[in-house]
């Protein structure tokens, strides 16, 4: 297969899949900051797509967050089951709430009762921030290329980069199957980001997948490349990077998957 004819899978994500970040443990950002498990009030929630709820939680003793890192939430029944699930922070380090999305999946014991029950006012038992593989400090170039609710983190970064006024430093590649399903699209959109869809035509593009072509232009010395989405989406856009020539070393995927965080507490 050619640069030309590789392309990236849809982004849907697979049933019962959800993020789940892998970070090699030698390359964890030492200076990332944590936070441990505390509360967090639903200061306010929209559903702006079908199937997901963005929640906006005041966290309390919040500890500052760097784009890219995620917030567990932990869910406690009355017989003292519980669940738990992580999920990636849309909101920049700047705003004084921790912005979740949430993609509702049918069989998901804690992403079901986000989307269906939470109401603003209810607590929240949360866990974050977390994570040192995947963060970007604003400083320096990158490409971001995102598929489906995977634009979820990236999101962040361009938050930061237009608080900072440092846009000029990023470079964006989305893919979705249709627009309505793209997480924060219109941001996205006026943020520069190139929109893909691979099951209808997008402006003056017809419906396709990613391509190494698409990335290319993208693409320049000096970036790292972050890469977020389901598995096959950031394994396959990892393998269309290195081809154009970016080193295995400047590229940092965040992987969707089945997630050990959704099954009950041991």
């Amino acid at each position: 297969m050619t640069e030309a004819d590789a392309v990236l899978p849809d982004p849907a994500t697979p049933p019962g899949a959800g993020p789940q970040p892998v970070e090699p443990p030698a390359l964890v950002t030492p200076s990332a900051p944590a936070g441990g498990w505390t509360t967090a009030t639903v200061a306010g929630l929209r559903r702006p797509i079908a199937r997901s709820v963005e929640l906006r939680l005041d966290v309390h003793d919040r500890v500052d967050h760097l784009p890219g890192q995620h917030y567990v939430v932990r869910l406690t029944a009355e017989d003292g089951y519980t669940a738990q699930r992580s999920y990636s922070v849309a909101s920049a380090p700047g705003d004084p709430l921790v912005e979740l999305f949430v993609e509702r999946l049918d069989d998901g014991e804690v992403s079901t009762y986000l989307a269906d029950v939470v109401e603003p006012g209810d607590e929240l038992e949360v866990r974050g921030p977390i994570g040192g593989w995947f963060v970007w400090d604003g400083t320096s170039p990158a490409l971001l290329v995102g598929g489906g609710s995977g634009v979820v983190p990236l999101v962040a970064m361009v938050r930061h980069a237009r608080d900072i006024g440092r846009l000029d430093l990023l470079r964006v590649a989305v893919s979705a199957r249709t627009l309505a399903e793209l997480p924060y699209a219109e941001e996205l959109a006026a943020a520069g980001a190139l929109i893909v869809t691979t099951r209808e035509v997008h402006g003056i593009r017809p419906a396709a997948r990613m391509t190494a072509m698409d990335l290319l232009p993208l693409w320049e010395p000096g970036q790292t490349a972050y890469v977020c989405g389901s598995a096959a989406f950031a394994e396959a856009a990892g393998q269309l990077l290195v081809g154009m020539g970016v080193a295995p070393s400047a590229i940092r995927l965040e992987r969707f998957g089945p997630s050990a965080l959704e099954q009950p507490a041991r």
